[in-house]
């Protein structure tokens, strides 16, 4: 590496890349009251509501944030929360072997659990899980209006959880005269979809209904490698049937009511891992096991504006309930995790005078969870208290700035105070942006951390971190080509490890991630588009001399070691194409290089192979109601393992009808 970045790594940068150059968070990160006169669905790409909890042009937002709107999801034809956030940069999604396996998202090179996720305002996470991440295979893009993703440490706002980052998920709201949609798919991997929706709005109320099913019944997943010679290798069978609604309600001149529904049902077949006797040795299971999963999300709230808009007051309450039980003819893996949590909350934004907000909020979450399994049975609760508050200004309209400070009281580890810092500075004669934040997160331990027989330890503290970037953005050639580049730095302390002794979860270790985000998007012609992100990882965990790193760090010395499945280089290419006022093509390319990783069956660790998958889709309208389209998915059949042990989709054709009354 050249000396201007000081990174630890194992590999070089590529040529090829350097070329390529409610939760408060229950509500804040989707958009605060969009019923509001001065905003309309034309705005929506050009605000960002997660940064600061109040809807923000882009180009006066200093955090680093990428945007995925519904129509970016139409031209890709994504299906799944997985397939949007596969080529955003700063991100690394690993996913267990296609449609359905569990899915982890890693932001910066921070932990999978260090991603705090909103859908509708809704905290996503799951208080049953072991390390209490949301799996975000479970999520159908069908119904998503707009994703957000916000990286850097953002605690102040959002709380627990938000070391690395945030996803924010808003979906649609009804709008115009009744109007139903529907689509059917078929396609590679025994693939059937279908997806039908009826939204609208009258004077005062706005109504969304949809039901999607996502089915895939042959998806291979396992190697060859790593089963025995004439060894049944059993595909994968995934069913997901998602229902939501969401209502939007103007009751008076100065009061809205919002609800919104979410219920998601799944069942997954799969291939365990057994260690049978006498050998002990790991091999994939004979028979498949099934995992049935039950999400339901929920929120209502109040709207209250007064003073001629100058104050918004949202107050209301979320709730998240979760079941997964495992059946099958593998007791190992068989038994049931349940989860819950409620959150009830206020907050206020008083326009202090013109682009000067002060944000204030409070809010109290509960949560609990129940397990059995062969080995252990938790049955805990827990919950918090947070309040917050936000000044966000605007000076001469050049100087952009927000400060953010929160102060939880956990009822299991005691008090904890964060905040974020984050100015930006335009210069509207060169087009240019300068844009820095500092910023503090903490992740409070699950449930199954501080409770579990054997493994929990009450005595656990949270993880911590304390994070900055640095970066830039320019215009050029009249505002058709937009670059620019962005160093971050993370520092965790604290972070959670498993101790082989003690059979506990410990605080021992720590990590340093740090690295470069860059980008170059152009607009060619009126109808052909391109972005190339290009993002740079490098993480070291330490821990002090004589303790032990935890199966998640690949040792490099006595005391440093590399967290597992964080690729140092990264480039994702998007293009879009649209020859005709009726077809829009669509092309886009992943490249990640190889990173450290477990071998499936066995404790060694293993430089795992990178890869590089292109995506085609395109899309035909007919007439005003009826189109077709068509993608194909790892065009030239790229095998790969992501993580090791599992197999991605390699070649796939698939195709449908979209109908539209």
């Amino acid at each position: 590496m050249p000396s201007l970045f000081p990174f630890r790594s194992r590999r070089a940068l590529p040529a090829a890349a350097l070329l390529a150059l409610a939760c408060v968070p229950s509500a804040l990160a989707q958009t605060q009251n969009l019923n509001a006169d001065d905003q309309n669905a034309g705005d929506l790409p050009e605000l960002v509501v997660s940064a600061t909890g109040i809807p923000t042009p882009e180009t006066e937002v200093a955090s680093s944030v990428s945007i995925v709107t519904e129509q970016d999801i139409a031209r890709n034809q994504q299906r799944t929360l997985p397939d949007v956030l596969q080529s955003l940069p700063g991100l690394n999604v690993v996913q267990t072997g296609g449609p359905g396996g569990t899915t982890s998202v890693f932001i910066r090179g921070t932990n999978s659990n260090h991603v705090k996720v909103l859908i509708d305002g809704i905290d996503a996470g799951n208080p049953a899980a072991t390390n209490g991440a949301f799996d975000f295979g479970k999520l159908l893009a069908s119904d998503l209006e707009r994703v957000e993703v916000l990286r850097g440490p953002q605690s102040g706002l959002y709380g627990s959880d938000a070391i690395g980052g945030v996803i924010s998920i808003t979906t649609k709201k009804g709008e115009g005269p009744p109007k139903v949609s529907a689509y059917v798919e078929g396609g590679a991997l025994g693939t059937f979809n279908q997806y039908a929706s009826l939204t609208g709005s009258t004077e005062k109320l706005a109504y969304s209904f949809n039901v999607t099913h996502f089915s895939s019944t042959d998806i291979p997943v396992t190697p060859q490698n790593i089963a025995p010679p004439f060894w049944p290798r059993n595909p994968n069978a995934y069913d997901n049937w998602t229902y939501s609604t969401r209502l939007d309600w103007q009751a008076t001149e100065t009061l809205a009511v919002n609800f919104v529904a979410r219920y998601i049902d799944t069942s997954l077949a799969f291939t365990p891992d057994t260690f049978p006797p006498p050998t002990y040795a790991g091999l994939p299971a004979a028979l498949r096991s099934t995992s049935y999963t039950g999400m339901f999300f929920t929120k209502g709230e109040g709207v209250w504006t007064a003073f001629d808009g100058a104050l918004v007051t949202t107050f209301g309450a979320s709730e998240m309930t979760s079941s997964s039980p495992t059946v099958g003819p593998n007791p190992d893996v068989n038994g049931t995790y349940d989860g819950d949590r409620q959150v009830y909350y206020v907050r206020s934004n008083y326009l202090v005078a013109p682009g000067q907000n002060l944000l204030v909020g409070a809010e109290r979450r509960n949560e609990a969870m129940t397990s059995s399994t062969a080995y252990t049975t938790v049955d805990a609760s827990t919950g918090d208290t947070g309040v917050y508050a936000e000044y966000q200004g605007n000076l001469w309209n050049r100087l952009f700035f927000a400060a953010n400070v929160r102060y939880d009281s956990d009822d299991s580890f005691g008090d904890h105070t964060t905040y974020r810092l984050a100015p930006a500075l335009l210069f509207d004669e060169t087009g240019t942006k300068l844009k820095a934040s500092y910023g503090t997160g903490f992740k409070a331990p699950t449930l199954y951390q501080l409770y579990a027989p054997y493994y929990g330890n009450a005595s656990l503290q949270p993880e911590e971190s304390e994070g900055w970037d640095l970066g830039f953005e320019q215009k050029a050639f009249a505002e058709r080509v937009l670059f620019g580049v962005t160093y971050f730095h993370n520092t965790i302390t604290n972070l959670i490890s498993y101790d082989p002794v003690t059979y506990q979860n410990v605080n021992i270790s720590s990590a340093v991630s740090q690295g470069v985000e860059a980008f170059v998007s152009v607009k060619v012609t009126d109808r052909i588009d391109a972005r190339v992100d290009y993002t740079y990882t490098d993480v070291v965990g330490s821990v002090p001399p004589g303790q032990p790193f935890g199966a998640a760090c690949a040792p490099i010395d006595a005391t440093s070691c590399y967290p597992l499945r964080r690729p140092n280089n990264k480039v994702s290419l998007t293009l879009g194409w649209r020859p005709t006022d009726e077809l829009d093509l669509a092309a886009s390319l992943v490249y990640a290089s190889s990173w450290w990783d477990i071998v499936r069956l066995t404790s060694n660790y293993i430089d795992q192979p990178g890869y590089t998958v292109v995506n085609l889709a395109a899309n035909y309208r007919l007439n005003a109601a009826t189109s077709v389209f068509g993608r194909i998915d790892n065009l030239f059949n790229q095998t790969y393992e992501n993580p090791n042990g599992f197999l991605a989709p390699g070649f796939g054709a698939y195709g449908g009808v979209r109908l539209t009354w």
